[in-house]
């Protein structure tokens, strides 16, 4: 599989187009349309940050977009939960400062942000219709219904405790659970921020409390399927993003968003370790793989299904992620074979980024970051950081290897992807997906 993904890779790469420059805008027309562009770059920034691009990223689209427009000084400065941009372009300085980070995307909604990306970047006179695209996303209509997120929420959960090691047992438990904590996090979606928190820590407790029952009284063997339930709470995409960003030099926005997915460990250990105050933790005997060497790929592609109907990815999408899930997952195992789990990591982020990039290149193809957030959560740093933040409250002396060891899996996974990103030629940034068909005409003019 890895080398028919590397074959692939190069026959695909060396159909690539250079991407030409856009033609020059006269002073004119810059100093007429610099109050659009710069609301446009504002929007398309904030739909950018609520889709969970890193900040480089971001920053690199809006300036490509200002160039396509005639904004030749405009600049951009990005954070998490914030943007803003200036130019004085028009003979004086003109600015806009608007807030970010205030939702969160779901995969369909973060493809066509990509699309609207990629003509916003590359389309002279293009201003007026990326607004009026990014004020459509919104209202688009999710691939999935409600049910059928929930029953896919089951099916993710238990798919991840077959890959964390959990026994049949365990593995019905998970899928139980993940019916209540999916109806749960669908049922809460638009709570406001303030009470997030106590959404995190119930889940928690309840998970923690069921799962520690059943280990009581039927299984020990289902202990591991106590995070499984909770995978879509744990912040493994958020701190892996946050490293990235810190070693590509974007300090602020990295250490703010390393705080905010430690506030959320924080808060899921509370609830587990109160779970395990109330009733206690079982001794287990940890079994490699109880259900068998082939069960951990055929959850993989579960994983991947399951999660792609929660997310709400276009149909289109799934078997692009089960590629990108497959090469993840097949490049850590062979990993694993000749380093620890930590190293092991990276093999698996430097295998799928080339992949995730070259599939974002197809024109049926996902964008890059709708592959890369099921693969974030599949190699599951913030699930040994969950682990490693109880045994530290409980009093365990274990933890804070534990969590050392979750540190050095985000910092592999970062370099494995910055790795992946030279390999195929990206460095700079992904290539975005063409304009979609619910799209209106891309411009030709300016309107």
């Amino acid at each position: 599989m890895l080398i028919a993904a590397g074959v692939l890779i190069w026959l695909l790469l060396r159909r690539e187009v250079p991407r030409s420059e856009p033609p020059p805008v006269s002073d004119q027309v810059a100093q007429n349309a610099t109050p659009v562009v710069l609301d446009a770059m504002a929007a398309l920034g904030t739909a950018m940050i609520d889709s969970g691009y890193p900040v480089g990223l971001v920053r690199s689209a809006l300036d490509d977009t200002a160039r396509a427009n005639g904004l030749t000084s405009a600049e951009a400065v990005v954070f998490p939960t914030s943007i803003l941009v200036s130019s004085g372009d028009a003979g004086s300085a003109q600015t806009r400062a608007v807030a970010a980070g205030d939702s969160v995307a779901l995969l369909y909604q973060v493809d066509a942000v990509d699309r609207i990306a990629g003509v916003a970047r590359t389309r002279p006179n293009s201003a007026n219709w990326v607004r009026r695209q990014l004020a459509r996303v919104p209202e688009l209509p999710p691939p999935f219904t409600s049910a059928q997120r929930i029953g896919a929420y089951a099916l993710l959960s238990a798919a991840l405790s077959v890959l964390l090691g959990s026994s049949w047992p365990g593995v019905v438990v998970a899928g139980v659970l993940g019916l209540g904590v999916g109806a749960l996090l669908l049922a809460t979606e638009r709570l406001e921020p303030a009470y997030q928190a106590l959404v995190v820590v119930a889940a928690s407790l309840g998970v923690g409390l069921s799962v520690l029952a059943v280990a009581h009284l039927v299984d020990p063997g289902v202990l591991p399927a106590i995070v499984a339930p909770l995978i879509m709470l744990l912040p493994g995409g958020l701190l892996t993003i946050a490293v990235i960003e810190l070693a590509t030099g974007h300090i602020v926005s990295g250490a703010a968003r390393l705080a905010a997915g430690a506030i959320r460990l924080l808060l899921l250990a509370t609830g587990i370790v109160a779970a395990a105050a109330l009733i206690g933790v079982p001794a287990i005997t940890a079994t490699h793989w109880p259900l068998g060497p082939v069960a951990p790929w055929v959850a993989v592609a579960v994983f991947g299904v399951g999660i792609s109907v929660y997310q709400c990815a276009r149909p289109s999408s799934v078997g692009w992620i089960l590629i990108v899930l497959y090469v993840a997952y097949g490049a850590q195992v062979i990993g694993d074979v000749f380093f620890d789990g930590v190293l092991s990591a990276l093999v698996g982020a430097a295998a799928m980024t080339p992949v995730a990039v070259v599939v974002a290149r197809q024109r049926s193809g996902p964008p890059a970051l709708v592959s890369f957030l099921p693969a974030f959560w599949l190699l599951v740093p913030g699930a040994l950081g969950l682990i490693g933040v109880a045994s530290v409250l409980e009093g365990g002396s274990s933890g804070m290897n534990t969590i050392i060891s979750t540190i050095a899996t985000m910092v592999s996974i970062a370099l494995g992807v910055l790795v992946g990103l030279v390999a195929s030629g990206s460095v700079r940034g992904f290539r975005n997906s063409p304009a979609a068909d619910w799209m209106d005409d891309t411009p030709v003019e300016s309107r």
